[in-house]
């Protein structure tokens, strides 16, 4: 591979447009992009395949920043390849409403492939991109029908090594295999602290290494192209490992305070500007300047990309021929439709069958649906036997050399990784084709909580199902016993919060969750048996929250959710014999429930009677849909889950009992406030 001057104008044309560009905004990192304007400009004029005309086109290569607060040099990448982020774009850097806000954000700026910033995410999204290019290929591919063969490329920083999620994301990924994925470590040695001699002094490249990767070093990732360039040609020969391209490079080459920490989150001064301009050849009375020779460049390489993209959908009409049904379904599953009435096949439930916990419904769920739903790719963070997510017919997603699986399996064993685990599934869903689920404890989806924020922010369609969901989980006590959970969950926008109170209720959960092509859902499932209800409804789920049980001249409303709900019928039936009448509201989702009219929620909480929610978890939040709430405000506690309940008074004669007195209450003030005022 050759290289001219026009490769180092381009280089040094990134390097002052980043300069440039947090200037002008006064906010950002201008030292990371410097730094790598060599490895992303032989990424993107080299060996990236990319079609700014159609940046969704299924085969491309993708990218991933994953030291996502170097987006300057992403955004620069974008235009000058031709995608629609323009010079005025690159001027609104970071300011309100732009298309190049201050981390990379998918769903504002074309040819963002996933949302990064928090540290390691974006290297775990790769991960889930690098997976779901397997599992595609292994799916669709045919014999002179390569339909899915795009390699995954990555820039991550030395704060993304650090953070976990990257470690247990870069594990498993060397586990699996993943021949076509490939990170460039900008080693420069700097984070905001200063130089990584105070807290990162690990071998990075035994680390790598023992995880199974393949890993190249380059010892001067300033200057040597063509060490970069042979580096990433080795590492697409590597075809059974990932690799680790170690480049050594310099933060804020160029700037008179190259190498340090100052040049890591701040703009450089206007004179620092200047003098690096008058170096690289530029005018240092100009700003934001492309000479048209690097525009032709990577205009050119982008109509290579084009051009590549015709290919492949002639080749895609060749294959509707030879496989019409395969490619069907592959256009489906890219356009992101549901096979028609795939939701009749979801179990319904009555009265008289028997009770069964909800994880255990959920399993029946996957065995009707996931042979109907190709696309679902499900997986538990090492506690199948535990979440029952994996369904009769089901083969691991594994090399075929490991003799347990395929690349063309769905079930994948993330082990114990939850945040990795998280994390992956939003770069499978970013990859498309694919509907991921994850599985693991509520309680430790806290572990996972930077990514699930990401999945909600993002909008992708990640089923989180969550199982052993309350104290009802028993003897593991109170570090298993997700007391707080949901609340969190609930406070996060675009999250969907669902917790069924039965079979009826966890085929709609499912129903909504695979449903929502551009939302995140969290399955809240128990461990214990629910009894099926008599009132419950798949497609009432939806709504959120309706009544299960009505009664005329009600004296109170009991709002359960989950398991709480049956707790609620039956403290109901000591009521009435006591005369008071207790009309029942099943609640799976606050969520949905605030996103119904204001008619419809009043017909639910009715006006002028005092509603009361029972739930086996924090009471926080509840005063939006209760006057009085009955739950756990401390942690929980360790013992058979029937006498857990009962130490805390979630049983349905302590519940009769605490509501009777509710219910006075509110007789004697004579007056019951609105709740649906405050939505």
């Amino acid at each position: 591979m050759t290289f001219t001057n026009e490769d180092n104008l381009a280089i040094n044309t990134i390097r002052v447009l980043a300069a440039d560009t947090v200037f002008k905004s006064n906010s950002g990192h201008p030292g990371a992009p410097m730094g790598c304007a060599p490895m992303a400009h032989l990424i993107f004029s080299r060996f990236m395949n990319y079609n700014p005309k159609n940046a969704k086109w299924a085969n491309r290569d993708r990218f991933v920043l994953s030291n996502g607060h170097a987006c300057a040099l992403q955004y620069i990448m974008l235009h000058l390849m031709g995608y629609d982020t323009t010079m005025d774009d690159l001027k609104s850097f970071r300011q309100l409403n732009s298309k190049t806000p201050g981390h990379p954000e998918s769903h504002m700026t074309t040819g963002i492939e996933v949302t990064t910033g928090p540290l390691g995410q974006g290297f775990a999204n790769a991960v889930g991109f690098a997976i779901g290019e397997a599992h595609m290929a292994a799916t669709f591919n045919k014999p002179g029908f390569e339909l899915f063969d795009n390699y995954t490329f990555m820039i991550t920083g030395d704060g993304c090594l650090q953070e976990g999620v990257s470690c247990e994301a870069a594990s498993l990924a060397g586990h699996l295999q993943l021949g076509k994925l490939i990170a460039l470590y900008d080693d420069n040695h700097i984070t905001i602290d200063g130089n990584t001699e105070v807290s990162f002094t690990e071998d990075v490249r035994k680390r790598f290494e023992s995880y199974g990767w393949h890993v190249i070093v380059v010892e001067d990732g300033n200057n040597d192209l063509e060490a970069i360039a042979k580096a990433i040609e080795e590492a697409k020969k590597v075809t059974d490992k990932p690799t680790l391209i170690k480049v050594f490079t310099t933060i804020g080459f160029g700037s008179l305070l190259q190498g340090t920490e100052k040049v890591h989150g701040a703009p450089l001064k206007a004179e620092d500007i200047a003098q690096m301009k008058r170096t690289f050849g530029f005018d240092s009375e100009e700003s934001f300047v492309v000479p048209q020779s690097v525009y032709d460049l990577y205009h050119s390489k982008a109509a290579k990309g084009a051009a590549l993209n015709q290919e492949w959908d002639a080749l895609v009409e060749k294959y509707t021929t030879e496989y019409p049904e395969l490619a069907s379904e592959l256009k489906r599953r890219l356009n992101k439709e549901l096979p028609q009435g795939w939701a009749d096949a979801l179990p319904r439930f009555t009265p008289a069958d028997k009770p069964i916990a909800t994880r255990k419904l959920s399993e029946a769920v996957l065995n009707k649906v996931a042979d109907i739903l190709p696309e679902l790719m499900i997986g538990s963070a090492d506690l199948t036997g535990s979440n029952l997510t994996r369904w009769k017919t089901a083969v691991d997603f594994q090399p075929e050399s490991t003799k347990v699986g395929t690349y063309a399996g769905r079930y994948l064993r993330y082990g114990v990784r939850e945040h990795g685990m998280a994390a992956i599934m939003n770069g499978l869903d970013a990859y498309g084709g694919i509907i991921p689920g994850g599985a693991t404890f509520l309680n430790f989806i806290s572990y996972a909580s930077g990514a699930v924020r990401l999945s909600a922010l993002s909008g992708h369609r990640v089923l989180y199902i969550m199982t052993h969901d309350s104290i009802g989980l028993g003897e593991d006590g109170p570090t298993h016993q997700p007391i707080e959970t949901m609340a969190m969950i609930r406070a996060t926008p675009n999250l969907v919060d669902l917790r069924p109170a039965d079979g009826n209720e966890t085929s709609g959960a499912y129903l909504f969750a695979i449903s929502a092509a551009n939302r995140p859902s969290v399955l809240a499932l128990t461990r214990q048996d629910l009894p099926q209800l008599e009132g419950s409804s798949v497609e009432k789920t939806l709504f959120g929250g309706y009544v299960l049980q009505e009664v005329e001249g009600a004296d109170v409303t009991l709002i359960g959710t989950g398991s709480e709900v049956s707790l609620a019928v039956d403290a109901a039936k000591l009521l009435a014999a006591e005369g008071i009448k207790a009309r029942i509201v099943s609640m799976p989702s606050t969520t949905l429930f605030d996103e119904q009219s204001s008619k419809y929620k009043r017909s639910v909480l009715i006006d002028g009677v005092p509603a009361v929610s029972i739930e086996a978890m924090t009471t926080f939040g509840w005063n939006r849909y209760a006057h009085e709430s009955l739950g756990i405000d401390t942690f929980g506690a360790s013992g058979p889950f029937k006498e857990v309940y009962r130490h805390f008074g979630l049983v349905p004669d302590i519940v009769a009992t605490k509501v009777q007195k509710i219910v006075e209450y509110y007789k004697g003030q004579g007056h019951v406030p609105s709740l649906v005022r405050n939505f």
